[in-house]
């Protein structure tokens, strides 16, 4: 996605490149016997085996997470995303909300977020402050360092900065609103949504920055746990690591950095850094084997 905001770091000599969809509704199967198709047919066809049971349970056959990669050259616009009630209220049946977490991959020296409103803003403040596009100044400013992440919660106002290059993974919901977009001229493709935004904006909602785990051979750091997933943070050095998807959710596997074998029954397949395998999640056990220092992102459906 080229939006304005991007930098050169994803596809170098391409710029502004701002976002990578690594996973999504609309992947397309290179080969194999479902060559062609999308994930969302994938998901149609095969159900509990792909997704898994809470998944299932949860949002149906529609593949519930978008796992993203961004890189931010320049000021995100300050947004807001809906709950799954204000979604369906805004846009119709069966629009889902977006819920959201970060790791933050790489962050320069002074590179901050906003996230939420600073203590004691008011609805009437707020609402204020979004009509008269002076909101800006009564966000509350965040400071990521690497391996840090963050759970933005449906309805907080928050907006990314330069210089940072960011793992997302968030439900399956394109709905955003633009509150403010630090002047830039509004355009077709890039409107605010002031309405909206003063609809689904809580501004009693912030998100808090956790910090980056304790590098150890052979763990599993949970980062994030929701009603709508689960990311945790994979390490491994020299010691191979064996998970289980219990056929209650796939498993979206994202290398931060290294290199190394995922092995099942049967199959194998290599990954280096920032290469990302979708488990499905009929698979049950399977392995992790480094080749190097491993750090890896998982992600999947909330199983609690």
């Amino acid at each position: 996605r080229d939006y304005v905001w991007g930098g050169n770091r994803l596809k170098p000599g391409h710029s502004p490149i701002a976002e990578a969809w690594v996973v999504y509704e609309n992947n397309k199967i290179l080969k194999g016997p479902l060559s062609g198709k999308t994930l969302a047919q994938a998901a149609e066809m095969y159900g509990t085996d792909l997704l898994g049971e809470k998944s299932v349970a949860a949002t149906g056959t529609r593949f519930p997470l978008l796992i993203k990669i961004l890189d931010c050259a320049q000021w995100l616009s300050l947004q807001v995303h809906p709950d799954n009630a204000i979604a369906e209220q805004l846009e119709g049946p069966g629009q889902f909300g977006k819920a959201e977490a970060w790791y933050f991959i790489d962050a320069e020296d002074g590179s901050e977020i906003l996230c939420g409103l600073q203590p004691g803003t008011s609805s009437q403040d707020l609402q204020e402050a979004i009509r008269n596009q002076t909101v800006l100044h009564k966000m509350q400013h965040l400071h990521p360092r690497v391996g840090d992440s963050i759970y933005i919660r449906p309805r907080t106002i928050h907006a990314l900065g330069p210089g940072l290059l960011v793992y997302e993974v968030q439900q399956t919901s394109t709905w955003t609103y633009r509150v403010w977009d630090w002047d830039r001229p509004a355009t077709p493709e890039r409107p605010l949504h002031i309405e909206k935004s003063l609809a689904a904006a809580d501004p009693t909602l912030t998100g808090q920055l956790i910090p980056a785990p304790e590098s150890s051979d052979g763990v599993t750091n949970q980062l994030v746990s929701n009603p709508y997933f689960d990311l945790d943070l994979l390490e491994t050095h020299t010691q191979p690591l064996t998970l289980d998807t219990a056929a209650l959710s796939f498993h979206a596997l994202t290398i931060v950095s290294g290199a190394l074998w995922v092995e099942g029954k049967n199959w194998q397949q290599p990954l280096s850094a920032f290469q990302t395998l979708l488990i499905p999640a009929n698979t049950g056990t399977y392995r992790l084997r480094p080749e190097s220092n491993c750090k890896i992102l998982k992600a999947q459906a909330h199983i609690e």
